[in-house]
């Protein structure tokens, strides 16, 4: 498991952008962490290392929001809203969660990969991230890839 520290919105968004450089199609990118935790912040970072001109913010009422970069299609979820798998699979999100044509981040993605461990299909790649609040403006995020 890797960890980072960033110590600003602009840090954190700074990670989203590496990570956007090595992106390839069928990528899942599961965020967990507090609201304010920093998890837009990391997606607004890898949408503009994807080359995303479009706004970027939470799709939490919306469910899901597509952006369309340069190289990738970005399916940026929020699953705040559902709380159960059955939920996320009678709102018909599951092709977002497991092999996506482009790269999926997904936020309050334990309520989808936390639900019932072994029972549900997992994405071929898929980068778990976790963010902690250790100050006003810090935060840890620690992260592990699973797959290929």
């Amino acid at each position: 498991m890797d960890t980072s520290i960033s110590r600003s919105a602009e840090d954190t968004r700074g990670l989203g952008r590496e990570w956007a450089v090595s992106a390839t199609a069928g990528w899942v990118i599961a965020l967990t962490g507090d609201l304010g935790s920093g998890k837009t912040e990391l997606v607004k970072g890898f949408a503009a290392g994807l080359g995303v001109s479009a706004r970027v913010h939470s799709p939490t009422y919306a469910l899901i929001h597509e952006h369309q970069g340069t190289r990738l299609t970005l399916h940026h979820l929020d699953l705040y809203r559902l709380e159960t798998a059955e939920a996320i699979l009678r709102a018909g999100l599951e092709e977002y969660l497991v092999q996506p044509a482009g790269v999926s981040i997904v936020e309050w993605a334990e309520r989808w990969f936390d639900a019932a461990p072994g029972c549900l299909q997992l994405p071929g790649r898929l980068r778990r991230v976790w963010f902690e609040t250790i100050g006003p403006f810090e935060r840890r995020i620690r992260y592990e890839d699973i797959g290929p």
